[in-house]
């Protein structure tokens, strides 16, 4: 890779002087009396970061500092420091993460939501701690106290916000899906965790059309034991039978004005989160405290570069862990702006339409969202002033090279692009953005500030320029404090312990690139196998979604003749029917940007593919399907009908 040739932006000097992240180097040299300084600002980074990794006491500590994190840091940061899992964090701490977030309380716009009919709502700091205050008061009558589990199957709205800052400021935990989740999908979340109260709503809005939900509500109400109270947020505005139901206007005390926030220890529970479930029972994933809350205004502050005169926009659902970190811009006095519905209604210009409207500073989307805004022909460059936009944000599945050309030829040319890469595994990211470093085509700009990022080859060896395993090499303080019920930490050391010792695998296959950047092509147990060649299925996907005619595609390894083949589904635009002469025109186009063993031995045409509700594309469940296996958990998918289109196809025996 030619880094001249992919070079795709850079910040000014000036710009790069101003970030939020070459400050915190400065305060770092001049603390510490060392010298980062240089004209190469890679270098400079590259430097902090291994500065963070190797004096990580001092990094964690410095940052609770800097950013002025309210609460009792204590005397000790770290104990038990080699142990992974097992390392101890700021065991001396008390902290409340609501109280962090609302640490302003001026009238500055704190949060304006906006659906897809256009309808606006927006609510000042000082209203939405007197709001979280009234409801607070309200939940401590219901007797929720620290440690309780309160639910939310909500949209991405202001109540919702409220509703879990007022959970978490009684040291609470929270946990949320969003309401397009079947009845059993939520059950086999909720069911886990006891809630003792859950938050739901009339019916919510998608490309147009008004669902109600209360059928769905009454089944998991009544499938719930756990829950005392059934609070409902007429968000639809339509007339709903859910049985019990207490009005969300009914449930707050209007004599509160001040919140006590209930301190709590830093690795208390904060919020539950659960794996996509495709294989099973969704795993229970509890995130800490105070790891969350360090690690989110890092990763807003430092590496996002966000300030108060910001607005924040990610375009998730509560069922996806980027609302719990785009939630966490309070943090800094941001301006969040949230959005629930279709992206692409009425049209596909709503997105853009909203950014200048609303002024929005970081844009935070999906990968496949970049791709479908440019299979629908937009150039947001020619029709939209986009003129308050200064970085966007993509995560979900990996950014093929040529979205990172669509944005600078038809989004906007001055515009830090940052990949980001993580989890609900670690509530936030290991590779992401740096608003002092260039943007490189198809990488994600650097590794997080304070986190031993490697990559390891099959023998457990760090290799560079070179695919292989992304490993966290030592603890860090947004690890997952357990998983629930997990009382002897089994399923917890299975899940990121077994393949290194003492190293967290986070699973995806990566690269760790001569720019200081990384490169994911992929879930490693997606990764393709073809005569013993390890192919990540982002490579085919980014050579493939180049013909015009394919929408997208899903690629898996297929078991064939004691070998392993490469068999490529793909989703057409309307209309248009797989042909011999597409075939080849998608094999040529693989064969030409890739290698021989990238082609696939059959391609496919389906009506639709798999996802999580989250959106992320399924290879597992396909490559279970195409081989006669059940798949285990078919409510995890957003459209487990699409399966069907994978089951009994003659043409996977030929």
């Amino acid at each position: 890779m030619n880094s001249a040739n992919n070079l795709l932006w850079q910040p000014t000097i000036e710009q790069r002087e101003r970030t939020q992240m070459m400050a915190f180097l400065r305060t770092v040299e001049a603390k510490y009396q060392l010298n980062f300084s240089n004209d190469n600002p890679a270098e400079q980074y590259d430097a902090l970061h291994a500065w963070s990794v190797t004096e990580k006491e001092a990094f964690w500590s410095l940052l609770w500092d800097e950013f002025a994190v309210i609460g009792n840091k204590g005397e000790r940061v770290l104990v038990d420091g080699d142990k992974m899992p097992g390392a101890k964090w700021f065991p001396d701490a008390q902290i409340n993460f609501a109280e962090n977030l609302l640490r302003f309380r001026d009238n500055r716009p704190a949060i304006v939501f906006t659906n897809e009919h256009g309808e606006r709502t927006e609510i000042t700091y000082a209203e939405l701690y007197l709001a979280t205050a009234q409801l607070a008061a309200k939940l401590k009558q219901q007797g929720v106290v620290a440690g309780d589990r309160v639910a939310g199957m909500l949209p991405n709205c202001i109540e919702t916000i409220i509703a879990m800052l007022a959970t978490t400021s009684l040291g609470a935990v929270w946990s949320s899906c969003s309401p397009d989740f079947g009845v059993q999908g939520v059950l086999d979340r909720f069911g886990q965790v006891a809630p003792k109260v859950l938050f739901t709503v009339d019916g919510y809005f998608y490309n147009g059309k008004t669902l109600n939900i209360s059928d769905k509500v009454n089944e998991i109400a009544a499938n719930l034991p756990s829950v005392e109270a059934l609070i409902t947020i007429p968000f639809a505005g339509i007339q709903h039978s859910i049985n019990h139901a207490i009005e969300w206007d009914d449930y707050r005390d209007a004599n509160a004005t001040e919140l006590a926030f209930t301190p709590r220890k830093f690795s208390d529970p904060l919020y539950i989160m659960f794996s996509s479930g495709t294989t099973g029972v969704p795993k229970c994933i509890v995130h800490g405290i105070g790891g969350t809350l360090l690690q989110h205004i890092k990763e807003h502050a430092l590496h996002t570069d966000l300030r108060r005169e910001d607005t924040l926009f990610y375009f998730t659902t509560c069922g996806w862990m980027m609302w719990n970190w785009l939630v966490s811009g309070l943090a800094i006095g941001a301006r969040l702006a949230l959005f629930d519905g279709s992206p692409f209604y009425p049209s596909p210009a709503a997105m853009p339409d909203l950014i200048d409207k609303e002024g929005i500073t970081v844009f935070g989307t999906s990968a496949k969202y970049l791709a479908a805004l440019e299979k629908a022909g937009e150039k947001p460059r020619e029709s939209h002033k986009l003129s308050s936009l200064r970085a966007i944000l993509t995560t979900g599945s990996v950014l093929a090279p040529e979205s990172f050309d669509y944005v600078y030829r038809d989004i906007k040319t001055d515009v830090c692009l940052s990949s980001i890469s993580g989890g609900t595994d670690i509530v936030s990211c290991f590779a992401l953005g740096n608003p002092m470093l260039p943007v490189y085509r198809g990488q994600l700009q650097c590794r997080g500030l304070g986190l031993a990022v490697n990559v390891y080859n099959d023998t457990g060896k760090p290799v560079y320029s070179e695919k292989g395993e992304l490993v966290c090499e030592q603890s860090f303080p947004c690890m997952p404090i357990g998983f629930w019920n997990d009382k002897d930490g089994s399923r917890y050391q299975s899940a990121y312990f077994e393949r290194f010792k003492n190293i967290w695998a986070h699973g995806d296959y990566a690269e760790l690139t001569p720019e200081g950047g990384v490169i994911i092509y992929g879930r490693s147990d997606a990764v393709l196998n073809p005569g013993g060649v390890r192919i990540g299925t982002a490579e085919i996907y980014r050579q493939v979604e180049k013909v015009d005619a394919v929408l997208e595609s899903i690629a898996v390894g297929q078991k064939w003749q004691d070998d392993e083949r490469i068999v490529l589904f793909v989703k057409l635009r309307e209309g248009i029917e797989l042909t011999d002469d597409l075939r080849n025109e998608i094999k040529q186009t693989i064969r030409a940007n890739a290698t021989p063993r990238h082609v696939p031995s059959v391609i496919l045409q389906v009506a639709d593919i798999p996802r999580t509700i989250s959106g992320k594309i399924v290879e597992l469940a396909v490559r279970q399907v195409i081989h006669g296996e059940t798949v285990k958990n078919t409510d995890a998918l957003a459209n487990p009908e699409a399966l069907a289109f994978f089951r009994d196809r003659a043409e996977l025996r030929q």
